[in-house]
């Protein structure tokens, strides 16, 4: 039986209270967890917050649309087993598995962090990412990295 590649939640989706952005509920939807969702818009929106009183001279929402694209990887490896030998085979990666992957890396990377308030640590990366910078970066530049190492593998992408 075929499978269904993906939901219909991004037509069921509503964007979030205060910005009106399909992006930050997305976000925000990523962040939660055990379905405490008002935690997780405290947590994005006293961000943004920080966000506004460290970098003025751009609006909130704008700074979070920059970091993300930022952080969207262009190309990543993925393995292929040709002949008894696996390769990493670099692959161009697609609209929403670019975003998905933006959202786990800046996640990622503020869960890492410990001993500050999780508003604190997010706000700190996201203003990182929006200057190309930090751990989130630092890892779309090693997927980058490997890509372009293993260039050589890229006739197996079929």
């Amino acid at each position: 039986m075929a499978f269904k590649k993906f939901t219909a939640s991004e037509s069921i989706l509503k964007p979030d209270p205060r910005f009106n952005s399909k992006l930050a509920a997305k976000f925000i939807n990523c962040l939660m967890w055990g379905g405490k969702k008002s935690v997780a818009q405290k947590i994005f929106y006293d961000a943004m917050e920080i966000c506004t009183k460290k970098i003025k001279e751009v609006p909130p929402l704008e700074l979070f649309e920059k970091a993300i694209e930022n952080v969207k990887p262009f190309v990543e490896v993925r393995s292929k087993r040709v002949g008894g030998a696996n390769y990493q085979v670099p692959m161009q990666v697609n609209r929403k598995r670019q975003q998905s992957l933006a959202f786990r890396w800046i996640i990622g990377a503020c869960r890492e962090a410990s001993g500050r308030p999780m508003s604190t640590r997010l706000a700190d990366e996201l203003m990182a990412a929006f200057k190309k910078e930090g751990k989130a970066i630092q890892t779309r530049e090693n997927t980058h990295r490997m890509a372009e190492a293993n260039k050589a593998f890229a006739h197996f992408a079929w």
